[in-house]
């Protein structure tokens, strides 16, 4: 028995019980619904911030495919941009190429230029090379013949009197010197020099120790080069010698003569280390001289020539200075005459003029028709014509 209220049920009762558990059931399912509205309510309040987040999510979506259109717009005109700039780039690294290939070109016609250019100089420096060997080897065939010439007695004193002969004719007028010119003993002296008295003619003679040279040249030891020494000193005294006694005479020729070494390097030799020989020289009034100078020497004795010429034309000078004189007096008066014909001329001009003025004036006055009386205007008398005599 269940007491509900003012109401009992059995149990015992089948409908009672069947009603009961129908009452059950039906609270239970009273009861599910609350709890399933509840929980639908609480899961709707749930689903509210999700259904706001799904739409978020919606709108992001949105905004995404939206970007993703803009994105594929943008990549587009990207695509577009880059293939225009490709194709700019191309062509400016086409453009630049062609000038690199042109430069390139001009750069290597430029170096095939110069290094035809520089192949035509090295062509020509060793063609001026092949030159200057083949002097250097005529050179050295002449030094060997040089050599030769030196060798010999006779072609060395030919090769001294010919270098004393070119000195000579360069350094003096024709008429003052004689080659070979033969004296009074029968000795014929290379050349002699006319120069006046004093000093007179002076002679000038070629002598080469070259022997001696070369020993002293070639000596090694002390005693080889004593000897040597010995040898060019007794060369030089009897060459010195010789000239005294040959070509200096009394009364035909100068009190002294010339000896003409025709190398330098002995002209130095004798005067560095051979000093006593050429204060022999000097005594024996034999001056010993090298090509060098026996140039200035000449040039001395030509400034001697010339001075004595001018000595001897002294008295056709003077002649000449008077006729000059007397030219000069002449031209004086003849120019004081033209002077006074001139000063005769202005004066008759200056009349002229005046006369010109007056006549002027008078055929003005006809002109305006100025018949009055004119006043009578004197008139300077003029002088007679001179009479004018050519000077």
């Amino acid at each position: 028995m269940i007491q509900i209220g003012p109401y009992s049920l059995d149990t015992a009762d089948p409908a009672a019980l069947a009603g009961l558990i129908g009452a059950g059931v039906l609270l239970l399912i009273l009861v599910l619904l609350i709890a399933a509205l509840r929980a639908a309510t609480r899961s709707a309040r749930l689903a509210e911030p999700l259904a706001q987040q799904m739409m978020q999510l919606g709108q992001r979506v949105q905004g995404l495919s939206d970007g993703q259109h803009q994105l594929a717009g943008g990549l587009t005109h990207v695509a577009e941009a880059q293939a225009a700039s490709q194709s700019h780039m191309l062509q400016l690294m086409e453009k630049r190429l062609a000038e690199v290939a042109g430069q390139m070109t001009e750069n290597l016609q430029g170096s095939a230029r110069r290094t035809a250019q520089s192949l035509g100089e090295l062509q020509q420096r060793l063609q001026t090379i092949d030159k200057a060997q083949d002097n250097i080897t005529k050179l050295s065939g002449d030094v060997l013949s040089l050599q030769d010439i030196l060798s010999n007695k006779q072609t060395r004193g030919a090769f001294g009197e010919i270098q004393l002969t070119d000195i000579v004719t360069r350094a003096l007028p024709s008429d003052s010197y004689t080659l070979q010119a033969t004296l009074s003993n029968g000795k014929r002296a290379d050349c002699l020099i006319h120069l006046p008295n004093p000093p007179g003619p002076i002679c000038i003679d070629s002598k080469f120790p070259l022997e001696a040279y070369e020993a002293l040249r070639r000596a090694k030891t002390e005693g080889e080069l004593t000897e040597a020494a010995r040898f060019l000193r007794t060369s030089v005294r009897k060459h010195i010698k010789d000239i005294s006694e040959k070509y200096i005479l009394d009364g035909e020729t100068a009190d002294g003569a010339l000896m003409f070494l025709p190398s330098e390097s002995v002209y130095a030799e004798l005067h560095a280390n051979f000093p006593e020989v050429v204060r022999d020289g000097f005594a024996a009034k034999v001056w010993i001289v090298s090509p060098t100078t026996c140039m200035a020497t000449l040039n001395t004795m030509r400034a001697i020539l010339k001075d004595a010429r001018m000595r001897e034309q002294a008295g056709a000078i003077r002649r000449e200075l008077g006729l000059l004189f007397a030219d000069v007096d002449r031209l004086g008066a003849r120019v004081e005459n033209l002077d006074r014909h001139f000063h005769q001329a202005a004066k008759d001009v200056s009349e002229i003029r005046i006369s010109a003025d007056k006549a002027g004036r008078r055929a003005r006055r006809l002109d305006n028709f100025d018949f009055e009386e004119l006043a009578p205007e004197t008139e300077p008398a003029l002088p007679p014509p001179a009479d004018h005599k050519a000077g």
